[in-house]
């Protein structure tokens, strides 16, 4: 028995001898054999995603130089509290041994300590306040309340250092003595140092204390900046997810009103160049106050009055920092809390594109590169049917 011969899938429909016949239909005829036929009405695959505008070379330069600040600025602050303690203790002990070289930071009325550190606290008021107002008027979206709450952590700082300083003053005030007499009315600092007499007390370190304290209060203050940048881009997705048809809004803006989200456009393309401005203020105090830490570590007090007035300080942050506004149900927000939570975005996978990747997988949708595969079912009016024949020709 002779070998099969299998025809064409396409045969022609018409005569092939006809000139006319192959002027007219060899253009159909090219068409019907092609698997895959081009559709003039084939529906744009584009993207349709909104992307970021293109930034300016100026923003660009502020952004790197913002990058910078926040290396210094929101440095690990467990390290930080290590490092500070280090410093305090080790170079104290040292200093109390070895005579330092004098320098224009041994005098107590050099500039920085008398204009800067004297009025340390009322410096930092001056950047926090507005820092606070404009994050926590952004991020709650200009409710009265979050705002309140954002402003007592800074009510809370100052009574915090009044009382410490308090508490210093009336520890060296009433556990101590004055030196060479035994007078009782001279055993109270007031008398003692009026009769011209030197008393000796524990003198804990205010400045060790408002250095330090400062400084973690200016990096966790400072921490709402992450991520702050990347809010307009949520914005943007917010509000494309809304206008689009059957698009499902998984952001962290889903929750917010049209009213709100309006609102936090505005408010943050308002107050974002003056945060920037800020934020660097901030940088440039708390570079400060580590100069000056390290200036009253080498001339100032002796090892174990610094120490205790660091120690003072890392307790008040740690209680309120670390425990207190990060407690569920505390009553007081932690520095970039709001209606929403912007700097612990993670990616989340997009289910629709997911579902759909994993159904190409398993074969349920005809697709190549993404695009839909035309086949004979698609529209079978344009195309002519055919059914393959297997003859086997015997000899």
């Amino acid at each position: 028995m002779a070998a099969g011969k299998r025809r064409g899938i396409h045969p022609n429909t018409g005569s092939g001898n006809s000139f006319m016949g192959n002027s007219f239909s060899g253009g159909n005829t090219r068409l019907s054999r092609l698997n895959f036929r081009p559709s003039s009405n084939q529906e744009d695959r584009g993207g349709t995603r909104p992307t970021t505008a293109p930034s300016s070379i100026g923003l660009i330069f502020v952004t790197m130089f913002l990058h910078v600040c926040k290396k210094s600025l929101l440095f690990d602050t467990r390290l930080k509290v290590a490092i500070y303690c280090g410093v305090i203790f080790t170079i104290s002990l040292v200093a109390d041994f070895v005579i330092m070289p004098r320098s224009y930071f041994s005098r107590s009325d050099n500039a920085l300590n008398r204009y800067f550190v004297k009025w340390g606290w009322g410096w930092l008021l001056i950047v926090t306040i507005p820092w606070v107002v404009l994050t926590s008027h952004t991020l709650g979206c200009g409710r009265r309340t979050i705002l309140l709450k954002h402003l007592a952590r800074l009510v809370l700082a100052t009574l915090a250092w009044l009382t410490w300083i308090k508490l210093f003053n009336y520890i060296e005030n009433n556990f101590g003595r004055c030196v060479n007499t035994k007078e009782a009315q001279l055993q109270f600092k007031v008398k003692c140092l009026q009769a011209g007499k030197f008393w000796n007390g524990l003198d804990i370190s205010g400045h060790s204390f408002i250095l330090v304290y400062s400084s973690l209060i200016l990096a966790e203050e400072g921490s709402s900046m992450i991520g702050w940048e990347g809010i307009k881009d949520l914005i943007m997705r917010e509000e494309h997810c809304r206008v689009t048809p059957n698009e499902t809004s998984f952001g962290p803006l889903r929750n917010l009103s049209d009213n709100d989200l309006e609102f936090l456009k505005k408010a943050h393309k308002i107050c974002t160049p003056y945060l920037r401005a800020l934020f660097v203020v901030m940088t440039m105090q708390q570079l400060l106050w580590d100069v000056m830490l390290v200036s009253t570590v080498l001339y100032y007090h002796i090892m174990i009055e610094k120490f205790l007035g660091g120690i003072a300080a890392v307790l008040t942050w740690y209680v309120t920092y670390q425990w207190w506004y990060k407690s569920p149900k505390n009553g007081l927000p932690p520095p970039g809390d709001g209606l929403f939570k912007y700097n612990e975005v993670k990616p989340q996978r997009d289910l629709t594109v997911a579902r759909a990747r994993r159904s190409t997988l398993n074969g349920t949708n005809n697709k190549f590169m993404g695009l839909p595969i035309r086949t004979g079912q698609d529209n079978p009016e344009k195309i002519v049917s055919t059914s393959r024949q297997s003859e086997i020709e015997t000899p």
